[in-house]
C-alpha cells in the first residue's frame, strides 16, 4: 500500500505523523520500526497515528509507535505536532481540541503566537503506579521528594545513582547532574532504561540546573535512544525538581534541539507543556 505522511518535529524530536482517518492503517510492528528507520524508511523518533476517537467527548485518538516498533503511552512533544497536524490539515478548526491517548485524555492548545500548550494532566509520583519497584530500597527525602538509589553494573563495578521516579502517561527515571554535556548518557541510558526495578522498561533524563527557573535537560528514551528533545521528559524533570525544592515554575527547559516551557502548580494540578511544532515534508511510502 501507498502510505501518506508528514514529516515534523518539535524542537528536533521529530515525527513521522499519519492521518489514520482518511487511510485505512494496520501496520505489524515491524511496518512501524521500517518507518522509523533512518535508513531503509522515512526516519523519526515517533510515528504518530491520528484516529476517530473511541471515548465520548473527545476530538480524535492519538497512538504513538516508537522507532524500534512498539506501541507507548504518551509523546509530550508527539502531542503537539499532532495539534498542528490536524488544524493544517483541515481536520478541525478549533484552537483547543480533546485527546484521547493511551495514557488518557490531554488537551492541547494552538495559541496565537503559533506555539502550542498541552495540558499533559497530573503527574504520577507514587512509584509502585509509575512503575517502579522500591522494595527493599530505602529512599532519601528532599523536599516533597523521594529519591531512590538505582545500581548500575558498569564494567563489572558497581554505581548508584540517585533517581526521581515520575510518570507523564510513561515512566522516567530523572537524575540531576553537574554537567549535562558531560553526563553518561550514552553509557548509562540503556541501563536505565532496561532496569529491572521498571517493569515496562523507563526514560532516563539527565537534568542540569541552571537556576531555579532554567534547567538543560538530555533524555535517552525507551525505544528510541537520545533524542535532541523530549516532552513528558521534560515534564517529568520539572516536576521532579520542584519536588525537591530546585525550581519553581515555570522553568526553561533547554534540550540539545530547542526550548521548551513547563509549569506546574503542584501535587494533584496538570503539568503544561509549551513549545514549538514544525513540518518538515509531505510525502508517500510503499509499505
Amino acid at each position: 500500500m501507498k502510505l501518506k505522511f508528514t514529516k515534523m518535529h518539535g524542537a528536533g524530536n521529530d515525527f513521522v505523523v499519519i492521518d489514520g482517518i482518511n487511510q485505512d492503517i494496520a501496520l505489524t510492528a515491524s511496518q512501524w520500526k521500517l518507518l522509523g528507520d533512518r535508513r531503509f524508511g522515512v526516519g523519526a523518533d515517533q510515528i504518530l497515528l491520528v484516529e476517530k476517537p473511541t471515548q465520548p467527548g473527545c476530538d480524535f485518538r492519538y497512538r504513538i509507535f516508537n522507532a524500534d516498533g512498539g506501541e507507548v503511552e504518551q509523546c509530550g512533544n508527539g502531542s503537539r505536532a499532532f495539534v498542528k497536524f490536524v488544524s493544517e490539515k483541515g481536520l478541525t478548526d478549533r484552537r483547543s481540541i480533546t485527546v484521547e491517548t493511551k495514557a488518557g485524555v490531554i488537551e492541547p492548545r494552538l495559541e496565537a503566537d503559533g506555539s502550542i500548550t498541552v495540558d499533559m494532566g497530573p503527574p504520577v509520583l507514587d512509584a509502585a503506579r509509575v512503575p517502579f519497584d522500591a522494595e527493599g530500597l530505602h529512599g532519601e527525602r528532599q523536599g516533597d521528594a523521594t529519591l531512590w538509589p538505582l545500581v548500575l553494573e558498569l564494567a563489572g563495578a558497581k554505581e548508584s545513582v540517585l533517581i526521581s521516579a515520575v510518570s507523564m502517561g510513561n515512566p522516567h527515571a530523572v537524575q540531576v547532574v553537574d554537567d549535562v554535556d558531560a553526563a553518561p548518557v550514552e553509557l548509562t541510558g540503556p541501563l536505565i532504561e532496561h532496569h529491572p526495578r521498571f517493569p515496562n522498561r523507563v526514560n532516563a533524563g539527565f537534568m542540569q540546573i541552571v537556576d531555579r527557573r532554567h534547567i538543560k535537560l538530555r533524555v535517552f528514551e525507551r525505544g528510541v535512544g537520545e533524542t535532541l528533545a523530549c516532552g513528558t521528559g521534560a515534564c517529568a524533570a520539572v516536576v521532579a525538581g520542584i519536588s525537591r525544592g530546585l525550581l519553581d515554575s515555570p522553568v526553561r527547559v533547554d534540550a540539545r534541539g530547542g526550548q521548551l516551557s513547563i509549569s506546574w502548580a503542584g501535587v494533584g494540578q496538570p503539568v503544561l507543556l509549551t513549545g514549538p511544532a514544525v513540518t518538515v515534508f509531505e510525502g508517500e511510502m510503499e509499505i
